[in-house]
């Protein structure tokens, strides 16, 4: 049989000149995505695609109407995921953070700019939303040495000419994140800085149609790459070579397999290293009848972060009577907690009205009941009552907002931990929850 070239360069054979997530369907484009594993998987569970040009223009709108809501003449963008919101465009994207290269101007009349790393302007040629693309915007000290300072004067100086084109010569400028010499470059050009991130994050907490498509999307991906993480670790701890490292590279693999990014963390610990939470998983082999808990922090599909936490019992023996009353305590927690979720509901009030955690699981509780979610861990972040501060977020829930429900159940002086979380939508009516992973039914003390 022969195979034309124009079948084997694309994606999936079996479309047409589009995917059904309204992008090219060549295996050679500029623009990242899903695989085909990931279409395959997606169709049999019969989710549907997200339409990408459409969630492109709606966060350039929402980014653009929050500009011209605050008065300002333009946001300028530094962070990565900031970037990668307005554009839809990635480069390097963990280099980048530490190593800042790029930055996006979005004047309040929504003509966008970006600059790229030198050699890579076309990665966001794909998006007629961005108007045009530059280079210059790395200004830090590895890059340029002694001189940082004449780079910044000069992208300050681009900025001014755009903003008196197309921001209506406005000097309030928000701005994210900028290097000090930037800063000051702006600042010299008469600008009055503003807080960018106040703007970027408001405009990322509310998903728009698509954007939820697309989580559903990345949420399954992640689910199966979870199912595959357990399936390993079941079979190979009891073997006596498998170590955290091992299992939580098979989330890696399988992540990536789907058009996945990258994992913000390594938040994997089995046994006795679980308690105290938060550290990341190493050599240590895992034992037969030991805990493993894992956060996922995962940047999936699409770009979109699924956070999602569970913990399980590896093993031929039962778990404990008191894992058991922890990991019920725990579902307790974020399943009571979730049921507070609907539109109109002051943020404030989820943290007074939230579930008790028992006094011997206090000290070692996490360091929120939700945050949001979107590209990555967003707005808001919802306190313990303890840990709130009156007047950090007096706002109230919108339909739309996308929260990570925590827990974290850790017995003071214990050795072990549970630690579950799940992805929730606020609907009109009140909340959907993402996240169908199961329980443990070993420490749910059903099996």
């Amino acid at each position: 049989m022969v195979v034309h070239y124009s079948e084997t360069r694309k994606i999936d054979p079996t479309k047409g000149e589009l995917l059904g997530d309204n992008t090219p369907n060549d295996k050679n484009r500029i623009e990242i995505g899903p695989t085909q594993v990931a279409f395959k998987e997606w169709e049999a569970a019969g989710l549907q695609l997200p339409d990408l040009q459409r969630m492109r223009r709606f966060r350039w709108e929402r980014l653009t109407r929050h500009i011209v809501d605050r008065g300002y003449g333009g946001l300028l963008m530094f962070d990565p995921l900031n970037i990668r919101y307005a554009t839809d465009s990635t480069n390097m994207q963990l280099w980048n953070t530490h190593n800042p290269f790029r930055a996006v101007l979005l004047c309040a009349d929504g003509y966008m700019v970006i600059w790229d790393y030198k050699n890579s302007p076309f990665l966001s040629e794909f998006n007629p939303l961005v108007r045009e693309q530059r280079s210059g915007a790395d200004f830090f000290y590895f890059d340029r040495g002694d001189k940082i300072d004449v780079a910044a004067d000069a992208f300050s100086n681009e900025v001014r000419i755009l903003m008196e084109e197309h921001g209506g010569n406005n000097k309030r400028l928000a701005v994210d994140k900028i290097m000090i010499h930037g800063l000051r470059a702006l600042e010299a050009q008469g600008f009055e800085v503003m807080e960018g991130e106040e703007v970027t994050e408001k405009a990322r907490s509310i998903k728009g149609p698509d954007e939820i498509l697309a989580m559903r999307c990345a949420s399954h991906a992640c689910e199966v790459a979870v199912a595959a993480m357990e399936n390993a670790a079941r079979g190979g701890v009891p073997k006596g070579d498998m170590s955290e490292d091992d299992i939580w590279a098979v989330l890696h693999a399988e992540n990536i397999r789907r058009g996945g990014e990258w994992i913000e963390t390594r938040l994997l610990a089995s046994g006795p290293r679980t308690n105290p939470w938060f550290q990341e998983c190493g050599p240590r082999v895992v034992q037969n009848n030991e805990i493993v808990a894992f956060d996922t922090d995962l940047i999936g599909s699409y770009g979109i972060c699924v956070d999602i936490s569970r913990t399980w019992w590896i093993g031929d023996k039962a778990p404990r009577a008191d894992m058991v009353s922890a990991m019920r305590h725990a579902h307790e927690h974020i399943m009571q907690n979730m049921e507070m979720l609907k539109p109109g509901v002051r943020m404030r009030d989820l943290s007074l009205n939230a579930h008790r955690l028992e006094d011997h699981y206090q000290k070692g509780k996490y360091g929120c009941l939700m945050h949001g979610v979107g590209l990555c861990d967003e707005w808001p972040l919802i306190a313990y009552p303890d840990k709130l501060v009156e007047g950090a977020f007096e706002y109230e829930l919108e339909a739309g907002m996308v929260l990570c429900v925590e827990a974290l159940v850790s017995p003071e002086g214990g050795d072990f931990s549970i630690k579950l979380e799940d992805q929730v939508l606020v609907t009109e009516s009140g909340y959907e929850n993402l996240t169908k992973y199961p329980f443990d039914d070993r420490l749910m003390g059903r099996a």
